[in-house]
């Protein structure tokens, strides 16, 4: 049981880092394009205007989806309650790389979206 609940706060640190850092870059973005942190590919670091665009279309999304994997993920850990450490290892290895899948994944509409409303050198259509 103190295994389950382990892995299952695990579990919930991908979804609660989307929210807070969704929420963060939808009303904190970072000011400037920096090498440090934030929303960084060559396309949202062309300018400024690319770079804000980029923090609030990842903002939202990340929030989004941090709202929608929190309970999905804690309810996906019930199967498991009283299993054995092996089976819920497993279970939240799995629970974690579904996750971190969706994580990568939000970068495609991001860039897509900034694709959609700047040209290749950062120019808004």
């Amino acid at each position: 049981m103190l295994f389950w609940l382990f892995c299952l706060c695990m579990d919930l640190l991908i979804p609660v880092v989307m929210l807070l850092l969704g929420r963060h870059f939808l009303t904190r973005p970072p000011k400037t394009i920096n090498d440090l942190y934030g929303y960084r590919t060559a396309r949202s670091m062309k300018n400024q205007s690319t770079w804000d665009f980029a923090h609030r279309t990842c903002g939202r999304l990340w929030f989004r989806l941090g709202l929608v994997l929190l309970p999905l993920s804690a309810l996906v850990m019930l199967p498991v309650l009283g299993a054995d450490t092996g089976t819920v290892g497993l279970w939240c290895g799995a629970v974690a790389l579904v996750q971190t899948v969706v994580l990568l994944g939000s970068i495609f509409p991001v860039e897509q979206a900034l694709k959609k409303e700047f040209d290749q050198f950062g120019k808004k259509r």
